[in-house]
């Protein structure tokens, strides 16, 4: 049992310069959270009850929101109670949990963007096939694929984490990260299966990434031939387009300044990059869709319509 670590509960102290800021502070990331909340659920309701969106697109967009759903309820309930704690402490169960549903949540993004770039791809380049291959059982394979694979990989990771013997205790940060955690180990310490699988890791959602760049150039290659293939691309492809980019600026900037920042900017600075991730895109993604796809759009104006009627 020399290799377990003996560290019970970590240091979160990412909040130390804002002490005289909790109470403003806890009251916009409350607010914040309950729009995100608001907007998310909103939409994942309208495409469960309306029977017209049950099609693959809005099916998958469901899940996106849902994913956000997930991702944010791993850290905005714990850094609101932290807000009104006098000390900011997370058990070490507690922090490989937060890891692991940072990690798994971001991954699973990326995973559904996948998918739903597959689905754009069938549905503009290949449409005649469309039906016959977006099957209800294709597109359950694909969901389970987008959760159950990050899932697996990032169990895998955190359970090596947990093995490691930790020689500290802070964290200067809002949230729990694995690579954090890692960088804690005692000197002593093999981190080469850590290596390796997040290595394995990085390989697997790079290719996630040039999977969407290849359906990406035959998305537009077959859009401007046709007027028809144009408008369905610029109505359903952009905002996908939208939610890519902004995902992938968060992530990469966060796991830049995560490997190679310093640590003399301001820690204010420093915890917005650690948490843009769960602050930009879990409340823009349901407002871009909401607006720009037709169904929805349509679908959310009946329903004040009918309230003000």
């Amino acid at each position: 049992m020399d290799n377990v670590s003996v560290v019970r509960v970590f240091m979160l102290t990412g909040l130390n310069e804002t002490m005289n800021y909790r109470v403003a502070l806890f009251t916009f990331t409350l607010l914040y959270y309950c729009i995100i909340l608001f907007f998310n659920i909103s939409l994942i309701m309208i495409i469960i009850l309306d029977a017209n969106l049950h099609e693959p697109m809005y099916i998958l967009l469901c899940t996106f929101f849902i994913n956000g759903l997930y991702g944010t309820a791993g850290f905005y309930p714990k850094f609101l109670f932290d807000l009104l704690s006098s000390s900011q402490e997370i058990s070490y169960e507690g922090c490989l949990l937060q890891a692991f549903i940072m990690y798994s949540f971001a991954c699973s993004d990326l995973s559904i963007l996948a998918v739903m770039a597959y689905d754009r791809y069938l549905a503009i380049c290949r449409p005649l096939h469309y039906h016959s291959l977006m099957t209800k059982r294709r597109l359950s394979q694909l969901v389970c694929f987008s959760w159950l694979t990050p899932f697996s990989i990032l169990s895998i990771n955190i359970v090596l984490t947990s093995r490691l013997k930790l020689c500290g205790t802070n964290i200067r940060r809002l949230l729990c990260v694995n690579w954090i955690i890692v960088k804690l180990v005692c000197p002593e310490a093999d981190t080469f299966s850590n290596g390796v699988v997040a290595y394995l890791t990085i390989v697997l959602y790079v290719s996630h990434g040039i999977f969407i760049l290849w359906t990406y150039m035959h998305l537009i290659s077959t859009s401007v031939r046709s007027k028809d293939d144009r408008a369905k691309f610029m109505q359903t492809c952009v905002p996908h387009l939208v939610s890519l980019t902004t995902f992938l600026v968060t992530i990469v900037f966060d796991v830049m300044y995560m490997r190679f920042g310093s640590s003399d900017l301001p820690q204010s600075f420093q915890n917005f990059i650690a948490i843009e991730f769960l602050l930009i895109p879990p409340a823009m993604n349901p407002m871009i869709y909401g607006f720009k796809l037709t169904k929805i759009r349509n679908r959310i104006l009946g329903l004040v319509y009918d309230k003000r009627q």
